[in-house]
């Protein structure tokens, strides 16, 4: 992508956009390109940095929601079993089919299981990944090492999508720049321009330079997550809540806990919730909760009862009990529920559908959704904009548009995760080979890789690097806090960081790192 500074000189100099999207999480940044691929002129607007929020803190997952066709709505996870097809096929680097297994300790659970994950396979249609079978004991004791025996009577095999979330942000992004749209971090949404009665523009604040300036739009679109009620206050000061947050964490382990390719789904914990557990990055996620939230932060952080949630409920179901030492890492996100009709609804029970407002003054807004169904958010948005006549007809190419994966990379490829950017890894390693070592010994990222990212995805603070352009912060809080010196000292000269600008960041850093260890 263009520097930031070159963005930031490109919006200033050209303030006449088709389509505005506020907020650079998964729905924010699908609906950029969509809008971009259909050959609008888009510009993309992020307060924080690029997926600060909820869509980086997911549980990793690119699936139909087993849970929700068990509360019966099953229109919405045949949608999303739909789009998971999709991703697989279009971003196959960074999306790849997970087994799953649910363990079964009652007589009744095999069959019950069984019939109801075939009707899963059945609702996927031609995109199913593969066919639900139940396992013997011995058979599950075998794929799944690290489960407790105790009780074990079987299993279920069913399969799922699993991805990597910031990185898949990061693919559309150059995706959006590829096709002429701007992004830009650390702008944010101050105000909108209206002309009579409706919105034609906003005000936006550069967090970074502090200029302040306005852009004209014909469609302005509000996907901010949790915090669209914010957008929609500066639209109109009286307008009724829409969104109730509901905090989910997950704890990260070492792959030891559960060292085979297969991942464990229980479907019902002893509150109701549903607890996974899957490889990521040679490390083990499991989570995660579902917990109302009244304020919304840019930073939550874990609540003890949480912690002590997972932590019991995977001890009751892993051969090794699951310690506060063993986490390496904890992490809080938000979701962005649609407020229900009654107060006392439990957010478990919220559907994840995504609505779209149309407001009087033409604001289009999204609520709810998930990463799986960012694509078919981004369509109906730049639809509802169609409709509501702001923008010229044009049709939605983006079902069968590969995301940096022309050439069929794979993670297994050296640096595939990076799909057709990896040969630009390999070739910055056969320039200077030191750049090929390792950063730590207990994390997959190398020299080369800090430095492609710093010159070509809009790092702006050591955070945005360790947290979501590598994912170390995730993977391993204290390793991550430990490796910030030599990580600001190398990458400060290449981002133009004076010797004060790095010591501010690496001490920024680790006042962070501190909430993602216990």
């Amino acid at each position: 992508m263009k520097q930031r500074n070159q963005v930031s000189t490109l919006i200033e100099q050209s303030p006449r956009f088709d389509v505005v999207v506020i907020g650079g999480g998964a729905s924010g940044i699908g609906a950029a390109v969509e809008a971009a691929l259909r050959g609008y002129k888009t510009l993309l607007l992020e307060k924080h940095d690029f997926t600060k929020g909820t869509s980086s803190k997911s549980t990793k997952l690119i699936h139909g929601g087993v849970r929700y066709m068990a509360q019966g709505d099953l229109k919405m996870v045949r949608e999303a079993l739909k789009e998971r097809g999709y991703l697989i096929r279009n971003a196959p680097h960074l999306v790849h089919n997970q087994p799953f297994i649910i363990p079964n300790y009652r007589w009744w659970e095999g069959a019950f299981y069984t019939i109801g994950l075939t009707f899963y396979d059945l609702l996927a249609g031609k995109f199913s990944l593969g066919r639900s079978v139940h396992l013997g004991k011995k058979k599950v004791l075998k794929l799944l090492p690290g489960i407790s025996p105790h009780k074990l009577r079987g299993g279920v095999l069913y399969h799922d999508g699993q991805f990597d979330d910031s990185r898949l942000a990061m693919d559309l992004l150059h995706v959006l720049d590829d096709h002429g749209g701007l992004a830009i971090n650390y702008c944010g949404v101050t105000g909108l321009e209206k002309a009579e009665g409706r919105v034609s523009g906003v005000q936006i604040t550069d967090h970074i330079s502090g200029k302040v300036f306005s852009v004209e739009a014909k469609a302005v679109i509000n996907a901010t997550g949790v915090w669209v009620d914010d957008i929609l206050q500066l639209d109109d000061p009286s307008h009724r809540k829409t969104i109730r947050p509901s905090q989910g964490i997950h704890l990260v382990l070492d792959r030891a806990f559960l060292p085979g390719e297969h991942a464990l789904m229980i479907p019902k914990t002893s509150d109701g919730r549903v607890l996974f557990a899957v490889p990521w990055h040679n490390h083990l996620v499991v989570g995660t909760t579902d917990t109302p939230i009244d304020e919304s932060s840019d930073e939550p952080v874990a609540l003890e009862e949480e912690i002590s949630f997972i932590l019991d409920t995977a001890s009751q179901y892993l051969d090794r009990k699951v310690e506060r030492a063993d986490v390496l890492s904890v992490f809080a996100g938000l979701r962005p529920l649609a407020a229900p009709k009654h107060e006392n609804a439990k957010t478990k029970e919220i559907s994840r559908n995504h609505k779209i407002i149309v407001s009087d003054s033409q604001l289009i807004t999204v609520i709810g959704g998930k990463w799986t169904t960012y694509r078919k958010m981004a369509q109906d948005m730049i639809d509802t904009a169609i409709r509501q006549k702001l923008l010229p007809p044009s049709e939605s190419p983006t079902k069968n548009f590969p995301i940096n994966a022309q050439t069929g990379h794979s993670e297994q490829k050296a640096f595939g995760l990076y799909g057709d950017h990896s040969d630009e890894i390999v070739a910055l390693i056969e320039k200077e080979p030191a750049l090929g070592e390792i950063i730590h010994p207990d994390l997959p990222y190398t020299w080369a890789e800090i430095e492609w990212c710093c010159r070509n995805e809009m790092v702006v603070h050591l955070e945005d690097l360790l947290a979501r352009r590598t994912r170390a912060l995730l993977l391993n809080a204290r390793i991550a806090s430990k490796i910030a010196e030599e990580t600001g000292e190398r990458v400060g000269p290449m981002l133009e960081w004076s010797p004060d600008r790095i010591k501010v960041e690496i001490r920024a850093f680790r006042e962070i790192a501190e909430k993602y260890f216990l």
